[in-house]
């Protein structure tokens, strides 16, 4: 599959403070590809990078085969939408829209066909003639993409447009965008700090940290495989249930608990010091649990109603527990349950190097 963005060996610096850290990662045409990470991780750096707003220390930025790593970022064919909106105030939707066209010398004919088609895209027709005051926080990021996609370009670049949304603004928006890419098809590059979002809009998730992409993979695979007890613990809310302990003769040996790991698909004898991952809605409670590899009676300690479903927090031996269950099972603070969990669905990690085993 032809690459539309391909990053080479990409490294930035300030001063002694290395963000980037040799960076290799080929984007597939028309894909959408999710930065993930928490504050400072980088990957906002990155976008900044591929759009050309940052100088780069060292390596390559290839998009759509040309090498742009010190082209301009208006000569990049990219379209960028910022986490603010940045329109201008006292400038119409339509004339938002058509300003970067209209700086360029473009014909006023093309102008008008290129906003028409965002509008109807994103479905803001009825607003092109109001100024940004009158508009909703979710329109006003309409608006926002619209100027990206008036640009007709190849790669659209998003620094967290949805961050300063509430809740449902964000989910109903979240959504627009899923649509808008599966309609242009256009290769789209999404950054964000949101693990919702990163599972629901991407085809392929890339989790940095301290510079450095951790796992590359798609959402299905981050979730179910990761690679390394970083990932794990980044992915999922409530977070995966973490048991460390001893491997010997097949169970981990964990602070009182012996868990057996025989029906886990190890691909060589393990042995030595490990943690278990096991994330909340593999847990498994009442008659059900009692077929399952490992069982244990706990004491429930914390209930929090979710409406579809409903967190317990309980401990096993020394190892706080978190397990997720259908909301029709009745949960209360002091009641003591069966709860069980098949280690094959879990994840385990070398202590030492903290990769996947």
């Amino acid at each position: 599959m032809q690459s539309s963005v391909s990053i080479r060996d990409l490294s930035l610096s300030f001063g002694s403070v290395n963000v980037l850290k040799n960076l290799d990662l080929d984007i597939a045409e028309g894909e959408f590809i999710v930065l993930l990470g928490s504050s400072g991780c980088g990957k906002s750096t990155l976008l900044n990078c591929i759009a050309g707003l940052l100088d780069v220390t060292d390596g390559q930025i290839f998009i759509k085969g040309k090498n742009v790593t010190w082209e301009a970022p208006k000569d990049r064919g990219i379209g960028m939408v910022f986490q603010s909106y940045a329109l201008y105030p006292q400038m119409t939707v339509e004339r938002n829209l058509s300003f970067g066209l209209r700086v360029s010398g473009m014909a006023k004919d093309e102008i008008k066909r290129r906003v028409d088609r965002a509008a109807e895209i994103l479905q803001i027709q009825p607003l092109l003639q109001r100024k940004p005051a009158n508009l909703s926080g979710g329109q006003r990021q309409r608006v926002a993409i619209g100027r990206a996609l008036v640009r007709d370009v190849d790669v659209f670049l998003f620094d967290e447009p949805l961050s300063n949304l509430d809740a449902k603004l964000r989910s109903d928006l979240r959504v627009e965008i899923k649509r808008l890419h599966h309609r242009l098809k256009n290769t789209m590059i999404y950054v964000t700090h949101d693990q919702i979002e990163a599972l629901t809009l991407a085809d392929r998730i890339a989790i940095m940290r301290d510079g450095v992409i951790q796992q590359l993979a798609d959402p299905h695979t981050i979730y179910n495989k990761p690679t390394n007890l970083f990932v794990a613990g980044f992915i999922g809310s409530p977070s995966m249930n973490f048991f460390e302990g001893d491997i010997v003769d097949g169970q981990l040996k964990a602070a009182g608990v012996d868990i057996p790991l025989t029906s886990y698909p190890f691909e060589t004898e393990a042995r030595g010091r490990a943690i278990l991952g096991i994330r909340p809605e593999h847990i498994t409670v009442g008659a059900e649990a009692a077929n399952l590899p490992y069982t244990a009676d706990v004491e429930v300690e914390l209930v929090e109603p979710m409406g579809a479903d409903t967190i317990a927090w309980t401990s096993i031996g020394a190892h706080p527990v978190t397990f997720r269950v259908n909301a029709e099972i009745d949960l209360k603070a002091g009641q003591t349950i069966k709860i069980g969990f098949d280690p094959a669905r879990g994840s385990v990690f070398d202590k030492e190097t903290e990769n996947r085993m």
